[in-house]
């Protein structure tokens, strides 16, 4: 055969991904903070962009028909289009004695001046930190210089839990002083607010706490030493150890309970960030089916809140077209077409979203009327094929997504459980296993503890056809100790 150079004519199909398709995913599987954050970012980089500040306030009923929305506000449960439900109406203020008039307040100023305060004056002081708290209690605690500087020492070496994992003869040979009075120091911070500082141990630090409350008593000395059998929760040991009854282990157990293993951690701990569902759910009015029952359905609607409202702004663009260079125009046009893009995959979003919702809400509609033990098995590709989308679609649509209900705020994947087999040729969800299996250990008596066998076969009766290793696993995962444990707990009382 002749080797040569040939040119060939092929048609093959391939996925491209273009920057936009890349965007729109990744638009889709983000969180509403995500979004907001890169809708910010956008905001500052395209010119076209502008922010929506139009308030959500319906037309007067004189008012002439406006341009339908393109796409519906709200769905039910069965994916039907519902208005948006009407804006409160502005309040009339016919009591003026609380309105702030801009005049200083009864008693004046704390530095004698008219002018009212400012709003940055009202706004609430920042916490001290816990290494601002324990410095100001240092200037109280030590009148002579070198101790503070050993004590600032010591706060700078603290961990985040409030533990010092540096030995005293190590801190003096840096600080070049007395290994005695280094301990002293350290002693005397270890009661500051909050007790329990600066200790080397959980030992240490709970013993610092007891004996500030007066309650470090021999018993209780013995009981810190075998903090291991506390945590194999062998009882009768303690008791023994201890030289007390059941009734005095369990108070000493109590007091024990009650203290703070991680003092540190607790201070400087950030305030936990709410969260703000995408969807909101409400129960719909109840409406008459054909058969003559009365019916009751949900209604769903995104959550405003979460919606960035950003324009693209055509006007700016046609009137900056008319004097602009070639190169202008090209970059007009290119943010132009990033904006437009941007703003149809929110919309985008938005809708499969709501769609993604009502579908899930009206497979799961038992769950929401009479709890856990009615969720039903659900796989991505049964709701995929219902709303006509990819299963990868459906999983990005559920991803970091949350829906407020009368039951409680859930994310959408929370609703997709593994189906297990009943003995009636029926399905149960794991979850709904995984709580009927709480439960039984919740009730279950102190003399008649449940062993694996047993909540095996206590759901065998109830129809549910499980494994005995799955039960171990769904009891592990719900951090639930075996029932030896469990008989040990229970044999003293709480």
């Amino acid at each position: 055969m002749a080797i040569g150079p040939r040119l060939d004519l092929r048609f093959t199909q391939s996925l491209v991904m273009t920057p936009q398709l890349r965007q729109a995913i990744k638009l889709l599987q983000s969180s509403n903070l995500e979004v907001s954050a890169f809708v910010e970012e956008e905001l500052e980089r395209n010119p076209l962009l502008e922010r929506d500040e139009r308030p959500d306030i319906p037309p007067p009923e004189s008012a002439p028909p406006q341009e339908p929305a393109a796409a519906p506000d709200s769905y039910d449960a069965a994916g039907a289009a519902t208005l948006p439900a009407e804006a409160d109406a502005p309040l009339d203020i016919r009591d003026w004695s609380n309105v702030y008039d801009g005049e200083p307040a009864r008693g004046g100023r704390a530095d004698f001046e008219d002018a009212p305060r400012g709003i940055e004056e009202l706004a609430a002081e920042r916490p001290r930190t816990l290494r601002e708290e324990l410095a100001w209690q240092v200037r109280l605690a030590f009148p002579e210089a070198g101790d503070r500087l050993i004590a600032a020492q010591l706060i700078a070496l603290l961990d985040p839990a409030g533990r010092l994992a540096i030995e005293d003869e190590a801190i003096a040979a840096a600080m070049g002083c007395d290994v005695p009075r280094v301990a002293r120091i350290r002693a005397v911070m270890q009661r500051f607010e909050p007790t329990g500082l600066f200790c080397r141990s959980l030992r240490e630090c709970l013993a610092v706490q007891l004996a500030e409350r007066d309650r470090l008593d021999p018993a209780m000395a013995a009981l810190l030493d075998h903090l291991e059998l506390l945590a194999r929760r062998d009882l009768r040991g303690l008791m023994r150890i201890c030289g007390v009854d059941a009734e005095d282990l369990a108070d000493m157990v109590a007091e024990l309970k009650r203290l703070d293993p991680k003092p540190g951690a607790s201070f400087d701990a950030s305030p936990a960030m709410p969260l703000v569902p995408d969807v909101l759910m409400r129960p719909a009015p109840a409406w008459t089916a054909p058969d003559g029952t009365l019916e009751a359905a949900w209604l769903l609607e995104l959550n405003p809140e979460t919606l960035p409202r950003i324009l693209v702004n055509r006007g700016f663009h046609a009137r900056a077209q008319v004097s602009a260079t070639r190169e202008e125009r090209a970059f007009l046009s290119e943010k132009y077409q990033a904006a437009t893009w941007l703003v149809k995959s929110l919309e985008q979003r938005a809708s499969t979203i709501l769609k993604v919702a009502a579908e899930i809400v009206r497979r799961q509609d038992g769950f929401f009327r009479h709890g856990v033990t009615h969720l039903r098995p659900l796989i991505l590709r049964d709701v995929a094929e219902a709303v006509e989308l990819h299963e990868s679609t459906v999983s990005r649509v559920t991803a970091n997504k949350y829906i407020a209900t009368p039951r409680g705020c859930f994310e959408l994947k929370y609703f997709f459980t593994t189906a297990i087999g009943g003995t009636g040729g029926e399905t149960f969800s794991a979850e709904a296993v995984r709580h009927r299996i709480r439960s039984m250990v919740t009730a279950e008596c102190p003399d008649d503890i449940l062993s694996d066998d047993a909540i095996v076969a206590a759901l065998r009766r109830e129809g549910v056809d499980i494994a005995r290793r799955t039960v171990a696993k769904y009891r592990e995962a719900l951090r639930i100790p075996s029932s030896v444990q469990r008989k040990r707990e229970k044999a003293v009382p709480a």
